[in-house]
């Protein structure tokens, strides 16, 4: 997790150098391993070094070109390192030492704008291309890196994080309701805006030229929906997935130093510590050790792993380290939202805290993740309509055979109705249907976002854009897609991007992979779920390398104890102060009536994320 900054005036007056120290000096944590600048006249370049690859140990950043026409800065890895070093001498290029950045630069030097879809992996960086007078941006397709930026008509300014940007004297704080009336009714509808007006992210499998026109940005990947593969067998397809598993997590685990694996104890995170251990073993992990790290929540039932755990380490006959979980104060979030300019993130997202900082005091830089699995591996009853659609009988069969083995015949047949028939009768009967649906329970309005004001209601309710239903191959695609593009996800990304950094310690997400997400969008849903039996190509692809109590693990850990903790002393603040100090945001009854809904049900979880949603807003806007 290292991080960029800088500043290009396009007017030709001079940048002041102590204009990208300052802000470099902002998110110091993000360079560890150091900090270095580079300016020439109406352009300045910054750059915090985190070295998390044998081959960045060799890299220095901002990095120049031969003649000094073009100069990067990157947070980030190239996971193609290999493919793209051979592509690029195959063309004759000279690399000049084995940096993932040197990679980057040579290749924008060979295809120019078109060098992204040769380069795969965590990134974000701009490339001042001084003979075109132009500043070209890039960030990685899943969004793992952040970029932030500020355009007034003359001058382009970006950060990795938010607070480096108000270093700026011209850059002012002026609150985006907009994206704030987004926050306070957990409602996201937009992926560039940020909680600052003129700040904008930059998205997520986009590019951006600037020069002294303006800005252009388009989006150069996205998962092709029609891409198929050949496979006629369940097991080719469950072949194919454990090969891009193990590859993924062979790329991620790249690093100088032992790698760690957060290891809950789940299926997904189990999954990569095993994969990561049977690659040591096999002399190909590209990592001197692995290291599993756990989090140890007993006497809390709902949150309590550690005998997954613990079966993942018997099995391989390894100890993981168990971790206490953080409960950080109020006082932690108050102060990172002010000083950080952003939200300060969901309380159950710190617990990893001191888990982290073991592992960066044992001398890791680099964590696994199995976040991902979950988005991409869970499954949903599409199979139906996936089957009938093209006339597969026989596997229909099937599915409904395994559902009526698991619910019995009755919601067998419920699913097949809903999911696979209904789907397919004429649009005026589906509207129909719904319509005496409504009749018939009543037709009540919901009263939506009742604690807000009504002009935070009005704001949210002319946030919304409508948008049609994108066109999918196969039924089980509508549900990934709408993944893919939901805007909380990648506010979420960039929230634990600078959480893992202020530790020292590069998170990689091995279910998050270019190819693995691809694979997702081209594998029949029935291979996620079937019956009672989510992820279960991950499942299948995984017997040999897991225990059989992980594998046959149908249930999920539930971690809001950490919110519930701190909101149950916060209802005065809540209910009373906050409805008193921000009526422009909320309606002291709707709040009142909203900690009274969580209060009835704690485990609820809608009320419990919108009232920490509101504590958080408050501090970054304090």
């Amino acid at each position: 997790m290292s991080g960029i900054a800088g500043i290009i005036r396009f007017d030709g007056a001079p940048v002041d150098p102590g204009a990208v120290v300052a802000m470099t000096a902002s998110m110091a944590y993000r360079g560890p391993d150091g900090i270095k600048h580079w300016r020439s006249g109406p352009v300045a370049l910054g750059q915090c070094m985190l070295r998390t690859t044998p081959e960045s140990l060799e890299e220095t950043q901002p990095l120049a070109s031969e003649d000094a026409s073009l100069v990067l800065v990157m947070d980030g890895r190239v996971d193609n390192w290999e493919e793209l070093r051979r592509e690029l001498l195959a063309r004759g290029a000279v690399l000049r030492n084995r940096s993932d950045a040197e990679l980057v630069l040579k290749a924008y030097q060979v295809w120019g704008r078109d060098c992204l879809p040769h380069i795969d992996g965590d990134f974000a960086f701009v490339i001042w291309d001084a003979r075109r007078q132009r500043a070209f941006c890039a960030r990685d397709r899943m969004g793992i890196k952040p970029i932030n930026y500020h355009w007034d008509g003359k001058t382009f300014s970006f950060a990795s994080d938010l607070q480096p940007l108000f270093a700026l004297p011209w850059i002012k704080r002026e609150p985006n309701e907009g994206v704030l009336s987004e926050f306070l009714a957990a409602q996201w509808h937009t992926r560039d805006e940020t909680l600052w007006r003129g700040i904008m992210r930059l998205v997520a499998a986009h590019r951006m030229e600037v020069d002294g026109g303006g800005l252009r940005l388009d989006q150069y990947w996205e998962p092709d929906l029609w891409a198929r593969l050949t496979y006629t067998k369940d097991g080719e397809f469950i072949e194919r997935y454990r090969e891009l598993l193990t590859d993924s997590a062979r790329r991620l685990s790249r690093s100088h130093r032992p790698v760690a694996v957060e290891v809950s104890g789940g299926l997904d995170s189990s999954a990569i510590f095993c994969l990561a251990e049977h690659l040591r073993r096999s002399h190909l992990l590209p990592a001197p050790g692995v290291q599993g790290y756990t989090l140890n929540f007993s006497g809390d039932p709902r949150a309590d792993e550690l005998a997954y755990a613990r079966a993942v380490g018997k099995h391989l006959g390894l100890r993981i380290e168990e971790i206490p979980p953080s409960m950080l104060p109020l006082g932690w979030f108050a102060e990172r939202a002010g000083s950080g300019g952003d939200f300060p993130g969901f309380a159950n997202g710190t617990m990893a805290q001191h888990l982290l900082q073991q592992a960066s005091a044992s001398g890791s830089c680099a964590i696994l993740s199995g976040a991902g699995g979950d988005e991409w591996l869970e499954g949903s009853p599409a199979y139906y309509e996936e089957e009938l659609m093209q006339g597969n009988w026989s596997t229909l069969s099937d599915c409904f055979g395994h559902d009526r083995s698991a619910f019995g015949v009755l919601h067998a047949l419920k699913l097949l109705a809903r999911h696979g028939f209904y789907p397919l009768t004429p649009l005026v009967f589906q509207t129909a249907s719904r319509r005496i649906y409504r009749g018939l329970t009543g037709g009540r309005k919901f009263d939506e976002h009742y604690w807000l004001s009504p002009h935070m209601r009005e704001l949210i309710r002319s946030r919304r854009r409508p948008g049609s239903e994108p066109q999918v191959r196969v039924a089980g695609q509508r549900e990934l897609n709408a993944t893919w593009r939901d805007v909380y996800r990648a506010i979420a990304i960039q929230e634990a991007d600078r959480f893992y950094a202020a530790t020292g310690v590069e998170v990689r997400y091995p279910f998050l992979t270019t190819e693995l997400v691809q694979f997702a969008f081209s594998t029949p849903e029935r291979l996620r779920l079937r019956g009672d039996r989510h992820k279960y190509i991950h499942v299948q692809a995984m017997r040999g390398f897991m225990p059989q109590a992980v594998l046959q693990r149908k249930d999920k850990a539930e971690f809001s104890l950490v919110v519930r903790r701190h909101l149950d002393q916060m209802q005065e603040l809540l209910t009373e102060t906050l409805p008193r100090e921000r009526p422009e945001w909320l309606s002291r009854g709707g709040m009142a009536r909203l900690f009274r809904a969580y209060q009835d049900d704690p485990q609820a979880g809608w009320p419990l994320w919108i009232l920490w949603g509101v504590f958080g807003c408050d501090k970054v806007l304090a």
